[in-house]
């Protein structure tokens, strides 16, 4: 059996990391020319922003005396028209660059997703064996969108941000010089306190983004194990469990919140302080005559302004510390390597008739205890093989070795006298077949599930291979024939069912080489004829593996191999094997005899009596 691996994830630095943004910003390449178009009209919204202050000095100081002296309205009014025109500019700017910053974020999420996703179809089984569903779903939804958002507006917030303080500071200075030093006093202050916060944040929003991981691995396995649960009383467990990473999630989201509700009032205070300071010192000179009032409400106003921005540069920059953390896994998920990669010369343009070795093979899983040692077994073309034993004696080990699924440490799988990896992982997966003992179908139609089997399949080809499986007869009796919807995982249809398609499934896929873990297990005594008929069909003329539950289906295979620790233990048919006093006649006497148990206790139980029964007068 796999030996069950620990999920450890990978632990990152405090610091602000330039590289993983290079990393995310290459990765949407294509989005460049509309991120400077973004940035453009930010700076265009800056500086229309920055002259408003401008044109209201200009009318406190020129205009007010022109209508204080009833002289002509003609300033006022040209005043009025460029105002106004101002003011559509900035509201078409505005219309513009939101439009650009929400078409930037959905197509960064969609990057980011199909990156992901495409390395996920890619990763080898170890991958999937030893990641959690939930951290992968993360990476997938929360994450990928927290990049979209950071990425779009951050840009749009940073961009008006950065070019809105050197906005100010050039009208502040050009205006006074010796005041707007005064007044922008305090922004060391507010730089180093941003800066200091933000190394906290992150390092909160980082734990917090792993719990969250793990919290949403426990979702997904409650969702999952609903059915499994409530059978075994383990509602109040999961719920434990579940409320355990949630407080973990809550406690280091809390202490995210904190940080910045304690940030935002120092921005708050320095800005009002500044504000107090061009009031005050400017106050002091428009008195003296030495400066006009227009000039300090627009002081007052720069202030002010001044302030916000900064403010929204240093959340813009906490948003990047947040989402870094995002990046970091996100990038971990789409820069992971499969274990299991084509040589550079491999082939996929070969013929196969289906023999199969295994020759010295070894192999273990991760860090555990040897499966195989030494491990051959040889498959002429053409022969069916059944592999029996008891559990964790290596079946599926051995079917996840010749589906190149994992790959031995040591040895050779050759095909038809080759070895495997002389060959593409395509070459071997498009001529062989696996029949799951549970089946699983994907969301869609009867006609697309069984044409993921082959998909350039013809519709007469998908309903001939129905036919063969068997499932033609309970297809064809639904309301909507070959196009019902199966549902997610097949959830609106029986096991029997599902198993039928997935064996039309592979009937349409033609295989050379059929590996089927015991089809018949999970199906009710009807549908078990229906089903080994389908698979007497399916491994005829082919080579065949069959994982043996069910040793009464498989008295017919050409061989049957009895397994023990890696080992192979007892080889024959089922007469040879019977005929000696060997492992299979003590596993196959026990089923029968079990089976003989049951049905006799079946028949010798009472039948109700009548009184028994409650009658309708009662």
């Amino acid at each position: 059996m796999m030996e069950e691996n620990s999920f450890k994830e990978t632990e990152f630095g405090n610091g602000f990391d330039f590289k993983t943004w290079k990393k995310i910003f290459s990765l949407n390449k294509k989005l460049f020319p509309w991120l400077g178009v973004l940035a453009a009209f930010m700076i265009a919204v800056a500086v229309v922003d920055g002259i408003f202050p401008l044109m209201t000095r200009y009318a406190i100081d020129s205009l007010v005396p022109v209508l204080s002296a009833g002289n002509s309205m003609d300033p006022v009014w040209s005043f009025v028209r460029k105002y106004a025109v101002l003011a559509v500019t900035q509201g078409l700017n505005v219309f513009l660059f939101i439009l650009i910053a929400g078409m930037i974020e959905v197509r960064v999420c969609h990057r980011l997703r199909y990156l992901a996703f495409r390395q996920l179809q890619k990763l080898s089984f170890s991958y999937y064996d030893k990641t959690p569903a939930g951290w992968i779903m993360s990476r997938m939804t929360s994450d990928a969108q927290k990049l979209g958002d950071t990425i779009a507006w951050g840009i749009v917030d940073l961009v008006w941000g950065g070019t809105m303080m050197i906005v100010i500071i050039i009208f502040m200075t050009a205006m006074h010089p010796p005041l707007a030093a005064m007044t922008l006093f305090f922004t060391p202050i507010l730089l180093v306190a941003t800066f200091w916060f933000q190394k906290k944040l992150l390092a909160a929003q980082r734990k917090a983004r792993k719990a969250n991981s793990l919290l949403s691995g426990v979702f997904n396995e409650g969702l999952q194990g609903a059915r499994t649960s409530k059978v075994l009383n383990a509602e109040d467990f999961h719920k434990a469990e579940f409320a355990k990473q949630s407080s973990t999630l809550r406690r280091y989201a809390l202490r995210s919140a904190r940080i910045s509700a304690l940030f935002m009032p120092i921005v708050v205070f320095l800005a009002a302080t500044g504000a107090a300071v061009a009031l005050g010192a400017g106050g002091t000179m428009v008195l003296g005559k030495t400066l006009s009032f227009g000039t300090l409400v627009a002081f007052v106003n720069y202030a002010m302004m001044f302030f916000d921005p900064a403010r929204e540069f240093a959340r813009v920059l906490s948003e990047f510390q947040a989402a870094q953390a995002s990046a970091e896994r996100l990038l971990s998920l789409i820069g992971t390597e499969p274990e299991i990669l084509d040589r550079a010369d491999a082939r996929d343009d070969v013929d196969i008739l289906g023999s199969v070795e295994l020759k010295d093979v070894s192999f273990h899983y991760g860090d555990g205890k040897w499966i195989f040692e030494h491990f051959s077994l040889s498959i002429p073309a053409g022969q069916t093989v059944a592999i029996v034993g008891e559990t964790g004696c290596g079946k599926s080990t051995l079917v996840n070795i010749l589906c190149r699924f994992y790959e031995p440490i040591s040895g050779e799988v050759n095909i038809d006298g080759r070895e495997y990896r002389e060959r593409t992982c395509h070459w071997l997966h498009s001529r062989l077949g696996y029949v799951l003992q549970t089946p699983l179908l994907f969301s869609g139609t009867i006609r697309e599930n069984i044409r993921y089997g082959r998909l350039d399949a013809t519709d007469a080809e998908i309903e001939k291979a129905a036919s063969e499986a068997n499932a033609a007869h309970f297809i064809e009796g639904l309301e909507h024939g070959y196009e019902t919807m199966v549902g997610e995982g097949g959830v609106l249809l029986s096991t029997g069912q599902k198993q039928l398609i997935s064996l039309a499934r592979a009937l349409v896929a033609d295989p050379r080489i059929m590996i089927l873990d015991e089809a018949t297990s999970s199906v009710d005594t009807e549908t078990e004829v229906l089903v080994q008929n389908a698979v007497d069909r399916l491994l005829a003329g082919r080579t065949s593996v069959v994982i043996a539950h069910r040793l009464s289906t498989i008295r017919n295979a050409d061989r049957i191999i009895v397994m023990d620790a890696g080992r192979v233990i007892e080889d024959g048919t089922h007469d040879e094997l019977m005929s000696r006093a060997g492992r299979y006649r003590d596993l196959y006497n026990r089923q029968f005899l079990d089976s003989e148990a049951i049905l006799e206790a079946a028949r010798e139980e009472p039948a109700p009596s009548e009184s028994a029964v409650p009658s309708a007068a009662s």
